[in-house]
């Protein structure tokens, strides 16, 4: 498994860059080792997609080798993801006995081109804590709220600060924003690139989701990540 230890980095001077080099480039470099990786659907996600009414209509928003898109077949997900080496693997992927249909395109995860309001239910797993400010953060919240339409809701997971049972031993009082390698070995040769997170402590998702016209539904705690469900309470238009 690829090593998880981690670095502190500062408040990004240009953080647009900051997710360009250590979120975007290195998706697109490692991808084809990260989807090996990722191929098992996590518990609660599965159980949020199997309980949407059939023939809802929803967005996985950071879809990567899209291995939540047919989770369950009697929804419609459009994927979405910035890493196009990502989406290139989510378009060929392959399931034991299945055919596999997917709808997904290149998109930033703040600049979504879905339209407001009409999307019954949303997933976004693992994306927002990849956005370097607080500011970006809240805007990537906020893109998910304004997709759903009134009563639809969302599942999204960030990495949490407190993860002192974990291998990473991350807990209070660590950095929260970290450059967190990955490696790879090829031929002989270790690889070693550096992606960028900001760790989540308890309670500041949901600090966000009100803070960007939004309520938690649920929330808790799985795989040393925090999960809340959300909807909105404002409209966007």
């Amino acid at each position: 498994m690829p090593l998880q230890s981690q670095s502190a980095t500062p408040h990004p001077a240009d953080p647009l860059q900051l997710e360009h080099t250590h979120v975007h480039a290195i998706y697109d470099e490692i991808a084809p080792h990260f989807s090996q990786t990722r191929y098992k659907p996590w518990p609660i996600v599965q159980r949020y997609l199997e309980s949407r009414p059939r023939g809802s209509v929803g967005l996985d928003i950071g879809c990567g080798n899209g291995k939540y898109l047919s989770v369950n077949p009697e929804i419609y997900i459009l994927g979405s993801d910035r890493s196009s080496k990502l989406i290139e693997l989510a378009c060929t992927g392959k399931e034991v006995g299945k055919k596999r249909f997917v709808d997904v395109g290149i998109a930033d995860g703040i600049e979504a081109p879905f339209r407001k309001s009409r999307f019954d239910f949303a997933i976004s797993i693992a994306v927002v804590h990849h956005f370097a400010t607080p500011e970006r953060r809240l805007d990537a919240v906020k893109s998910i709220l304004r997709a759903l339409r009134q009563g639809g809701t969302a599942l999204v997971y960030v990495w949490a600060l407190e993860q002192k049972n974990s291998r990473r031993g991350w807990d209070e009082g660590h950095a929260q924003d970290v450059m967190v390698p990955w490696v790879t070995e090829k031929d002989g040769t270790r690889t070693v690139v550096e992606r960028y997170y900001h760790l989540y402590r308890k309670g500041e998702i949901e600090a966000d989701v009100e803070a960007a016209g939004g309520k938690v539904v649920e929330g808790g705690y799985e795989r040393d990540n925090w999960w809340v469900i959300i909807e909105r309470c404002k409209d966007f238009w």
